[in-house]
């Protein structure tokens, strides 16, 4: 049976379906946005890494839907001269238990050889406004080819407690790298591991194209990044990561990482691979036992539960890229949506991202996972 479409009648076809509601929070049209925390009382914390844009500022507080420099407008503007004292290239903020907001400076502009003495975790004490620590992160730990990623924090572990950061190299090893937070010393675990590292085998496809870097006149070229996205459990017994060229989730129990005596075999011999989560770039976890996703493929949240099902929680067009994902104490999930892979290195020059940018939330009626 044949049916003909008359002129000026054009049916409503069948098309791809939304899941969840997800919430518009904050709008962004001036510099691309990257990471997000939300403190317990509510307020909202962003960064912006040095990639390109007219940066004025690498982390902002937001105020009345404005984004204002954070801690203060001065410690934004980078110093050379000052390393250890001002901030370069902001890849992640997270608010720990403790009420403190650490900033992790990649000092890596534009993935840049790390400047030295400039790689740092900076805690600023949401109390005062001030900034109470600075741990500058060297020696074995840093490479010349480190680009260090995200962040989680377990305050139980030894006097002060312990940080979990990813390194996501885009041309050197991966790894892991842990920092004791009452010496400030710091040691690489997983180092070129092959959950750390990329997979040669992944080929993304974004918006219905292979996600690649794309210069004028060349053949398209895999960008291939490290360990990105990093989770830790509710009783902070395991860490969960994943590198950004990859579609697997990978987990290791704590216990290994925090114990320096112990080989990266013996370590690599205890790391799960938790199958396909789909492709990510943020990872997160609830005080419920439960990891979330990014799918930065499929424009989706997605959830894994504690028998090891995965949900999708949202899928919306809208979802362009969702980069870091932040459980927040009022029973939501934020995350940003940055538009990375419309960037101009990945369009022959040409930038595609459509202002503005987009800070989200989903509701998921659990809380952050707080170890101190």
């Amino acid at each position: 049976m044949k049916a003909n479409i008359s002129a000026g009648n054009t049916p409503a076809y069948a098309s791809d379906r939304t899941i969840g509601h997800i919430e518009p929070v904050s709008e962004f049209y001036d510099a691309m946005p990257t990471g997000v925390s939300v403190a317990a009382d509510g307020r909202i914390f962003v960064n912006y890494p040095r990639w390109g844009d007219d940066v004025p500022f690498t982390v902002a507080e937001l105020r009345g839907g404005k984004a204002v420099a954070y801690p203060d407008a001065a410690i934004n503007v980078f110093d050379p001269a000052r390393p250890d004292k001002t901030l370069s290239s902001v890849q992640s903020v997270v608010v720990d238990p403790a009420n403190r907001l650490w900033l992790l400076d990649t000092a890596a502009p534009g993935f840049a050889r790390p400047v030295e003495g400039a790689v740092k975790l900076v805690a600023v004490d949401l109390a005062t406004d001030k900034v109470s620590r600075t741990i500058v992160l060297s020696g074995p730990a840093i490479l010349p080819t480190t680009y260090v990623n995200d962040v989680r924090f377990d305050l139980r572990k030894g006097k002060a407690g312990v940080a979990y950061i990813t390194d996501s190299s885009i041309s050197g090893p991966g790894g892991i790298i842990v920092v004791d937070l009452d010496s400030g010393e710091s040691w690489r675990k997983l180092s070129g591991d092959r959950s750390t590292s990329p997979d040669a085998q992944f080929i993304p496809v974004v918006e219905g194209e292979r996600f690649a870097i794309r210069d004028k006149g060349k053949q398209p070229s895999s960008l291939t990044v490290a360990s990105d996205g990093i989770a830790l459990s509710a009783d902070g017994e395991t860490l969960y990561y994943c590198p950004l060229s990859s579609r697997h989730l990978y987990s290791v129990p704590t216990a290994l990482l925090l114990d320096r005596s112990i080989p990266d075999k013996t370590i690599a011999s205890a790391v799960i691979d938790l199958g396909e989560k789909g492709a990510s770039d943020g990872l997160e976890a609830d005080d419920r036992g439960r990891i979330y996703a990014g799918d930065y493929e499929r424009n989706s949240i997605r959830r894994r539960n504690t028998d090891g099902e995965w949900t999708t929680i949202a899928h919306d067009p809208r979802i362009l890229w969702p980069d870091t994902l932040s459980v927040a104490a009022n029973g939501y999930l934020y995350f940003t949506a940055n538009q990375l892979h419309r960037q101009p290195q990945f369009h022959q020059g040409e930038d595609l991202r459509e202002k503005p940018y987009v800070l989200f939330r989903i509701r998921i009626d659990a809380g952050p996972v707080l170890l101190k």
